[in-house]
């Protein structure tokens, strides 16, 4: 099995959830017959590998908010991944 080392940012109540981009990263989503397709490069895997470990070392609830106006390609569909109160 192949070890991967990933840095997550601490998470910081002033500041909220830190989002760490891979450079050249590419991610798009969409909804087709009722089931939802996140499709990414491999910069974009690691990206979001890196939010949602930060999400889930978080010491509270949080989501994280993905839209074509800061993070998706262009057409996609909003993306919100929501860490209930545990």
């Amino acid at each position: 099995m192949k070890k991967i080392s990933i840095e997550i940012p601490e998470y910081n109540p002033q500041k909220g959830i830190e989002y760490s981009w891979e450079k050249s990263f590419e991610i798009s989503t969409k909804v087709k017959n009722d089931n939802i397709f996140i499709s990414a490069n491999r910069e974009g895997l690691i990206s979001l590998a890196k939010h949602l470990l930060t999400l889930a070392e978080m010491p509270i609830q949080g989501h994280l908010h993905y839209d074509d106006l800061n993070s998706l390609e262009d057409g996609s569909v909003p993306l919100v991944i929501d860490k209930p109160i545990d």
